[in-house]
């Protein structure tokens, strides 16, 4: 059964909420506030944090940054601020989805499946390697010098994809599609946050990427070439 953290301080939502992801098979802890939620998410390890921004005391982006710093827990954020750039400040913070109120129940439970799941366990035995870290895909780890470095659920399933489809174009449609769902097909500012983010964490230079490359109006390869390359945008 997986195990949901629910963090909430509108307590008539929080309850409903909990009502029906537990009629949906899932094990869900309600707080309401962002300090019990850490709490709880550093002693339980929850398989998904589901949280809004607005909370009591330390804001919503604090808890998720927290998190990411501390955890690898998938975070859904699931908020009444809609804008564009809260969006993109929460995924940037470390958040893998966003979810605005008021929603669909139907669309947040197949975006609950959809985060537990890029947490499965992959099958894949290979390790690649470049000149700057290497890739375990049985592990799902990504070595630097001989350290591990932790890569959250979403980060892990981007680099996942693109260094088992190496030197081949995933186009931002594929990409969307296997890693938040169909339903993602256009929103392409997911993929520029999270790819920034991989850059900033495996790249020598981010500004000039060697690895996880853009193909302009196509998608993104992976290569474990060393070529450097112009700056891109995207």
């Amino acid at each position: 059964m997986p195990s949901i953290l629910l963090i909430d301080d509108e307590i008539p939502f929080l309850r409903a909420l909990t009502i029906t992801l537990r009629a949906r098979g899932y094990e869900v802890e309600p707080v309401s506030t962002g300090e019990e939620g850490l709490k709880i998410a550093t002693r339980h390890s929850p398989d998904l944090v589901i949280l809004d921004l607005g909370l009591p005391g330390m804001d919503g982006t604090e808890v998720v940054k927290i998190l990411r710093d501390t955890t690898q827990i998938p975070v859904i954020v699931l908020s009444a601020r809609g804008g564009e750039n809260d969006k993109v400040l929460a995924l940037d913070c470390g958040a893998d989805d966003y979810v605005t109120k008021p929603f669909q129940m139907g669309e947040l439970l197949a975006r609950v499946r959809a985060a537990i799941r890029r947490t499965a366990v992959s099958q894949e035995a290979a390790v690649v390697s470049t000149a700057h870290f290497s890739v375990d895909l049985a592990r799902k780890h990504v070595n630097i010098s001989g350290n591990d470095v932790r890569l959250t659920p979403t980060q892990w399933r981007l680099v996942e994809i693109l260094v088992k489809n190496q030197d081949h174009i995933v186009s931002q449609h594929q990409l969307l599609k296997t890693v938040w769902g169909s339903e993602y097909s256009h929103e392409t500012n997911y993929l520029r946050v999270f790819m920034a983010q991989i850059r900033r964490i495996l790249e020598p230079d981010p500004s000039q990427p060697r690895y996880f490359l853009t193909e302009p109006g196509m998608g993104y390869r992976f290569t474990a070439g060393s070529d450097a390359r112009q700056p891109q945008l995207d």
